[in-house]
């Protein structure tokens, strides 16, 4: 997924500045904690009826980029 950047958003003023999905009041860290519970996504998508296919890789994504950073050894 290319635009992954594009559905994840964030606004000081929604949700402590946290980051969401789509500009709605569904974080990135609720579609986490979701899948990390053992949902499957098609669950999620259940309990999220506004959430997309892709928003779920969305959050995948932009977790993944919070963790990827360079390591500098001292």
């Amino acid at each position: 997924m290319s635009n992954w950047k594009e559905r994840i958003t964030t606004n000081p003023a929604q949700c402590g500045g946290r980051p969401c999905i789509r500009g709605m009041r569904i974080r990135v860290v609720d579609v986490l904690d979701l899948l990390a519970a053992g949902l499957s996504q098609e669950q999620v998508l259940e309990e999220l009826p506004d959430l997309e296919p892709r928003d779920i890789e969305a959050a995948l994504k932009y977790a993944g980029s919070k963790l990827d950073h360079p390591v500098i050894a001292a």
